[in-house]
């Protein structure tokens, strides 16, 4: 049965700061936390979408960063793009989603925004974080 999709609240960011955060030239860092309570943080490519609250990471089930969540549900996640001293930070709860539809739309705007398709290995996932903080400093 797929998981009902995450609906946060819209969150407000300014013109800047999306075309900070949609830029084709960055990659950010996704934190985890690990089933012994230690973060795992991973370089990523994302995608986000201001009209859901939703940011989104292509990868694996099988990816330490999958499994943590996997392992612990509802946990909260940090994606951090950097770029010399401007930054941003999206906060949120992290999801993996199987749900064919839902893959699918996350590799559509990895490709609008990469201008190149994800790969697609077996057990391809997307990671849904529900963003409802963001932080940003000279964006």
């Amino acid at each position: 049965m797929p998981l009902p999709e995450q609906r946060p609240a819209a969150v407000a960011v300014s013109a800047s700061l999306e075309a900070f955060l949609t830029d084709t030239q960055h990659v950010a860092a996704l934190t985890t936390i690990r089933p012994d309570g230690s973060p795992h943080v991973a370089p990523v490519r994302f995608t986000w979408e201001a009209s859901s609250g939703l940011a989104r990471v292509m990868t694996v089930a099988s990816s330490r960063k999958a499994r943590n969540l996997l392992a612990a549900p509802g946990s909260r996640v940090a994606l951090c793009q950097v770029d010399g001293f401007a930054w941003a930070t999206l906060e949120g709860t992290g999801t993996v989603v199987r749900d064919p539809e839902r893959v699918v739309r996350g590799a559509k705007l990895y490709a609008r925004r990469y201008w190149s398709t994800p790969p697609n290995p077996p057990g391809r996932v997307v990671i849904e974080i529900a963003v409802d903080r963001v932080l940003s400093l000279n964006t």
